[in-house]
């Protein structure tokens, strides 16, 4: 099937949430932005996708070898400008902000979620290397990150080290000139080599020699596959080798390689921050892209509801399959989650733009987010690709129908960047007690703000706070335990808020005769179902958040595993 984004969707969204007039950002060229990016992801991105599925990228000893068609891709994505958005000016992006990227991010993403993984990691990196990088560091290497002549990677994990980062033991030596030998293997590496570009920047996380064990000793080395000579030019080889590339559920197309770094003791990197501060500068890569992962589960989302719907006009079963009740409470549950999942992800993106103003208030917003949107939307991207294969029966059972795809595809979401295991302990651990529960508080009070005339919603923000009450006197074991189910109910209350608020702009344009009435009595239709079966249904999570950990350790290891 084609992809169509959805810029109407998009752009009342970026008006009713994400508030973009109050961002600085011109309304004719946010509209030049939705259309173009419209354009380009189905006419560029879309039509790799399944070949991207199929064919894969291939290794071999000399590298990595993209399907036919992504170089060409990739050189028209460049030209476009479409990874510049975000970056900044001095350096050749364009200033436009994290909102613009991220509904470019999720056009491209929705088209072919694989391929837009490249560019999110990407935008990590010159993120990183702009708040940590030296002068010299940034002169050399921004300006072809922005463009997208390079691209760039973040190495964290190794094979005994995966979510204890700590545990790492790549290591990093001085060689007395300013640069360090590093030598070590990291696995799971996005991107980490491929034929797109002609120079690969990697992130690298390594020890120092008698560094202290665990996160307080691990530093950031920028670790160029092409390193350069006396005059500046990358044009000698660093001692940098894809050992081999993983053979996975999806995302076929982008290679996921395992890296090793010195074989041949000639591998060189530098410094990026201060020495033993690397968890600090990797953290400011890792934060938004947890964000852009969260994009991910709307992407996939938006792709699937797509061709549910078509499928469900087409398919006849005595009539078109659209017109039997139990499709259409699908269709609807699909169409409502992924909005839901859109409006928070929108509402966390506008706010980074505010933090980096220095506002406050919206850095805590931000940061209380980030672990919603990330695995509350990563998780809707897999359910939502789950009943697009049950709107197609049988035929989402076959791979040719592509709803396969979409599913495999979605469910590494919930396991990069941070499990959705690890969101909801940061959640519960971090970002719940970390100013006391105020930023929470303040989530509570605009859901009861926006849903003052929805019952449902404010008895689900009753829940939420009393949950946290409950959390902020329990033990860390109590609040792990329910930290998943306290996780959705907030994410799925934040959303109902900005649901709601949509709704009653809809509302009004209706009565107005203003815009689109079909897309507008859509909008309600979708924001009334979110509302009487998404919220209640999370309301009910609130025992299962405070039942305490006791009944998950009645069992000894011997007798679970029984």
């Amino acid at each position: 099937m084609t992809y169509t984004s959805p810029v109407a969707e998009q752009r009342f969204v970026l008006d009713v949430v994400s508030r973009i007039s109050e961002l600085g950002v011109d309304p004719e060229l946010v509209d030049a932005i939705l259309e173009g990016a419209a354009a380009f992801a189905a006419g560029e991105f879309a039509p790799l996708n399944r070949i991207g599925d199929t064919v894969g990228a291939c290794w071999s000893p000399s590298g990595v070898t993209m399907p036919a068609g992504y170089k060409s891709a990739y050189r028209a994505y460049i030209e476009g400008g479409w990874g510049s958005l975000d970056a900044p000016e001095e350096f050749g992006g364009q200033g436009l902000g994290f909102a613009m990227q991220t509904v470019v991010f999720e056009d491209l993403g929705s088209a072919n979620m694989a391929f837009t993984l490249c560019p999110i990691l990407s935008g990590g990196a010159i993120e990183a290397l702009h708040a940590h990088g030296t002068s010299e560091q940034k002169a050399m290497y921004l300006p072809k990150l922005v463009s997208g002549e390079w691209t760039g990677t973040m190495n964290l994990s190794e094979p005994q080290a995966g979510s204890d980062v700590g545990a790492l033991r790549s290591a990093a030596t001085p060689n007395g000139d300013g640069s360090f030998s590093i030598k070590g293997t990291k696995i799971y590496i996005t991107f980490g080599e491929h034929d797109l570009t002609d120079n690969i920047i990697h992130l690298v996380l390594a020890r120092t020699p008698d560094a202290p064990p665990g996160t307080k000793g691990i530093s950031l080395f920028l670790v160029p596959k092409f390193r350069p000579d006396a005059n500046g030019s990358h044009a000698i080889l660093n001692d940098v080798r894809c050992v081999s590339i993983e053979h996975k559920l999806g995302i076929n197309a982008s290679p996921t390689c395992v890296l090793s770094f010195g074989d041949h003791d000639d591998c060189k990197g530098w410094l990026i921050g201060a020495e033993m501060g690397g968890m600090r500068a990797m953290f400011t890569m890792m934060n938004n892209a947890r964000l852009n992962v969260g994009s991910q589960g709307v992407q996939i989302a938006e792709r699937a509801t797509q061709a549910a719907v078509a499928y469900a006009r087409d398919r006849v079963q005595g009539k078109p399959i659209i017109e039997h009740p139990d499709v259409r409470r699908m269709l609807l549950r699909m169409k409502a989650l992924t909005q839901a999942a859109r409006a928070l992800l929108y509402a966390a993106a506008a706010r980074v733009d505010a933090a980096r103003t220095g506002d406050s208030e919206a850095k805590a917003y931000v940061d209380l987010l980030t672990p919603l949107v990330k695995a509350w939307g990563t998780d809707i991207g897999c359910e939502v690709a789950s009943l697009g294969v049950q709107v197609y029966g049988g035929m989402g059972f076959i791979e040719e129908t592509g709803a396969a795809q979409h599913y495999r595809d979605a469910r590494i979401a919930p396991i990069y960047e941070g499990t959705n295991g690890i969101q909801a302990a940061d959640f519960v651990g971090r970002k719940l007690t970390g100013d006391g529960g105020a930023a929470l508080k303040a989530l509570v009070t605009q859901a009861r703000v926006e849903g003052a005339d929805e019952p449902g919603l404010l008895h689900l923000a009753d829940a939420v706070e009393r949950v946290a009450e409950w959390m902020l006197l329990s033990s860390m074991e109590d609040r792990l335990a329910g930290s998943y189910p306290f996780l959705e109910m907030t994410a799925a209350m934040a959303a109902g808020a900005l649901m709601t608020r949509q709704s009653k702009t809809a509302v009004a344009r209706l009565a107005a005769g203003e815009g689109d009435s079909v897309f507008f009595k859509a909008k309600v239709a979708t924001a009334r179902f979110y509302l009487d079966h998404i919220v209640p249904e999370t309301c009910g999570k609130a025992a299962s958040a405070m039942a305490g950990a006791a009944g998950l350790y009645t069992l000894t290891a011997e007798e679970l595993a029984a």
